[in-house]
């Protein structure tokens, strides 16, 4: 049977790691000084970062142009201030979007004083026009909205999904564009990765497994093609905090 869908893993231990003291970071992409030709971009997905970021520390004021810049809060505060007036304080749930356009500035720091780290995922894209009005948005998504289905929760540029998909379960998507990507978010502690194990398919006998902090660069075939995500931990096992990325080329 022909296969819709082609899929090439993203290890977590194979991405880019840096260990500031204040910040640990992953980057799935080349970033700052971590560059690997073999990953810089997919489509126009341009950066994730799985960053952890110690209370009272994170990243002071810095520009940005051209970039989509999301936040999407696993867990812990993050404070965002930006040089549009926007000041607030994001958790659990929250996915902000700062759309640098002709240029901003901004910082996120985590605001918290009773020793909690936050831990969120950093993700730009490459917007489809240039040039334009800088905007923030912010919007907030329960875990009973992400519960064992797929939840919209980007629609700008790329359309960016999220689940907590338990285990035993499993989800279906059609790919409606030309590349897809998941980010399996590593929900365990960081010294820990045996957390949720998930597989992907395409119904025809294509499949790859996945851990936490693993992604999968997916090629689409067909114009009707659909990505089967099963949360494979065993009985009893883990719920699996999953990102999809549908994506033209």
């Amino acid at each position: 049977m022909y296969s819709t869908l082609h899929f090439v893993p993203r290890r977590s231990d194979e991405r880019g790691h840096a260990d500031h003291g204040w910040l640990k970071t992953y980057h799935t992409f080349s970033f700052a000084m971590y560059q690997d030709p073999k990953h810089q971009q997919y489509g126009p997905l341009r950066v994730i970062n799985e960053d952890r970021v110690s209370p009272l520390t994170g990243f002071g004021t810095h520009p940005h142009r051209e970039f989509e810049i999301f936040s999407y809060i696993v867990s812990g505060e993050l404070e965002h201030k930006d040089s549009m007036s926007n000041v607030e304080i994001l958790t659990r749930g929250d996915v902000q979007l700062t759309s640098a356009g002709t240029g901003i500035s901004h910082s996120e720091k985590n605001p918290n004083k009773d020793g909690i780290p936050v831990h969120f995922l950093q993700i730009w894209s490459i917007p489809s026009q240039s040039r334009l009005k800088p905007a923030y948005y912010t919007r907030h998504f329960t875990d009973e909205m992400k519960q064992d289905k797929w939840a919209r929760v980007v629609a700008l540029g790329l359309t960016m999904y999220a689940t907590m998909l338990s285990s035993g379960k499993m989800l279906e998507k059609e790919l409606n564009r030309r590349k897809a990507y998941v980010h399996v978010i590593q929900t365990s502690s960081e010294e820990n990765t045996q957390g949720a194990k998930v597989k992907l398919s395409d119904g025809a006998g294509e499949e790859l497994i996945l851990g936490e902090g693993d992604g999968a660069y997916v090629a689409v075939n067909s114009s009707s093609a659909k990505l089967f995500v099963e949360n494979v931990s065993g009985e009893e096992g883990p719920t699996a905090e999953i990102l999809l990325f549908d994506l033209d080329a």
